[in-house]
């Protein structure tokens, strides 16, 4: 079982600063061991005596050798010099961001030097600005102007993302920003064209880690048509970007099928050169938290009722409708409320039926801010987590992991095929609901509130699943081996 830790407030104080997370050269004091296993190095990493000194210095040693799989393997002895590649980066807090950033650290400690080629903050919380160029160690951070034309609605955030992909595909002409190898996500989604064009004018090597597969996701959303011009042009653009590639990064197995049933038979070497590589969270930051001692909870009235919540972006992609029945169905039991905290298109769906059905057991607030996760996601007895049954396979919750690394028991609202129901299942930390099946969510609901037992046991696998299979030691290797990938 896992102990939860605690942290005493005042109900009346605002939220305090959470511990602070590990450097860089503590989170690799604490796991390098676990970096790189044996069986993919034949030596660990090593950590050299500047390391006390404040720096990181710390050398790949020999090349990966005794893989299980058949893919080629080749990190020199020399620090790999790497260009991620990504239009947002903190102190922006889009979840890609937050991720990016967070491995674009792992690497440097593992002996990478890396620049960063980003936008200007976009979607932070109190940061309009930020430098246009920083040093931290062997990391080197650009940021490029930005346009921010409605960024909070559709066509403003498509011109704002062109204007990016405009910049980069023109800065990247120096030499020294692209760096030995590019890592390109897929924010915004067309970004890896960059990649494609710099290896067809000077065979430059790049690494695609796709977010979410677009022109996919448009078509099943009903956005545009599959017969329409526009998603031939950007299949057959995927087409060409992923037959180049040294390797593809997808964050589930769905969506690794997703893109062998479209591309595998056009592309002969791609399932040899795709990875799935799940998301994490940061174990160190995000801890199991007692809502009676949670000064969120506390600031909120969340410590009282039983209290379900949905964090993070509530899309066109996830399952609002299924949530806002199992609301309706709750509303006369008010030992029971529903929190949503953050943004996205369903959440005017929420405030327009809190309107009309006089609903008072639902609380909206916005997003937080990093250092406030640990107290927020750790503010409720029940985590929700959801997917339409049409965005299965091209697109993947991130949220999910912080979910874990916060102790949370989980309900998973998704479609019979869901990578989330074999997850759930395998960590037994909760239960996952068909699509418009409202009345299964509402038992389950009733079910944990009834019984503490089960709550704790969840959430105590929750925990356990995180710290086992999804920190960023354990993650890290994996996209060493992707990055250093060299196809047949």
């Amino acid at each position: 079982m896992v102990d939860l830790t605690a942290l005493g407030s005042e109900n009346n104080n605002p939220v305090p600063d959470p511990p602070a997370p590990h450097s860089r050269e503590l989170l690799l004091k604490k796991s390098a061991e676990e970096l790189l296993p044996e069986k993919m190095l034949d030596q660990s990493l090593e950590k050299s005596t500047e390391m006390a000194s404040g720096e990181s210095s710390v050398q790949l040693r020999d090349s990966v050798s005794n893989q299980s799989s058949t893919k080629k393997i080749n990190i020199a002895e020399s620090k790999p010099k790497l260009a991620v590649i990504t239009q947002f980066y903190p102190p922006d807090f889009a979840a890609t961001g937050q991720l990016v950033s967070e491995l674009v650290n792992a690497l440097a400690i593992a002996g990478y030097s890396i620049g960063v080629y980003t936008g200007k903050p976009g979607y932070a919380f109190k940061q309009a600005d930020a430098p246009s160029y920083e040093e931290i160690e062997n990391i080197i951070i650009r940021r490029t102007r930005s346009s921010q034309v409605s960024p909070k609605r559709i066509r403003g955030k498509l011109l704002n993302s062109l204007f990016f992909w405009l910049r980069t595909l023109v800065k990247l002409r120096k030499k020294d920003l692209r760096g030995s190898h590019l890592l390109i996500t897929s924010a915004p989604p067309f970004l890896s064209v960059v990649g494609w064009f710099y290896h067809k004018i000077f065979g430059h090597t790049y690494t695609c880690l796709v977010y979410d597969i677009y022109p996919d996701v448009a078509v099943r959303l009903g956005v545009v048509a599959t017969s329409h011009p526009i998603v031939k042009i950007w299949e057959e653009i995927n087409y060409r970007v992923w037959r180049r590639a040294n390797s593809l990064i997808v964050l589930s197995e769905s969506m690794k099928q997703v893109l062998l049933e479209i591309y595998g038979c056009r592309i002969p070497n791609l399932i040899d050169k795709i990875y799935v590589i799940h998301n994490w969270a940061d174990e160190s930051l995000i801890k199991p938290l007692t809502k009676s001692e949670n000064p969120f909870a506390k600031q909120h009235d969340l410590v009282e009722p039983f209290v379900v919540q949905y964090s993070g972006n509530l899309g066109r992609c996830h399952d609002t409708e299924t949530i806002l029945e199992a609301i309706y169905l709750l509303r006369h039991q008010p030992q029971i409320k529903f929190v949503f905290i953050g943004s996205g298109a369903g959440i005017p769906m929420i405030e327009r039926a809190i309107a009309q059905a006089h609903l008072t057991n639902v609380t909206i607030l916005p997003y937080q801010d990093k250092q406030t996760l640990p107290y927020s996601l750790t503010a409720c007895d029940l985590a929700l987590v959801s997917l339409k049954a049409e965005a299965e396979g091209v697109v993947t919750p991130s949220k999910v992991y912080g979910i874990l690394a916060a102790g949370m028991p989980i309900a998973a609202i998704c479609p019979p095929n869901s990578y989330l129901r074999s997850l759930i299942s395998e960590a037994q930390c909760g239960k996952c609901i068909s699509n418009g099946e409202a009345q299964a969510l509402v038992d389950f609901i009733l079910e944990l509130e009834s019984s503490p037992h089960l709550r704790a046991t969840m959430g105590n696998n929750s925990r356990q699943y995180l710290e086992e299979n999804f920190t960023l030691a354990k993650i890290l290797p994996q996209y060493m081996q992707a990055i250093a990938h060299q196809p047949e």
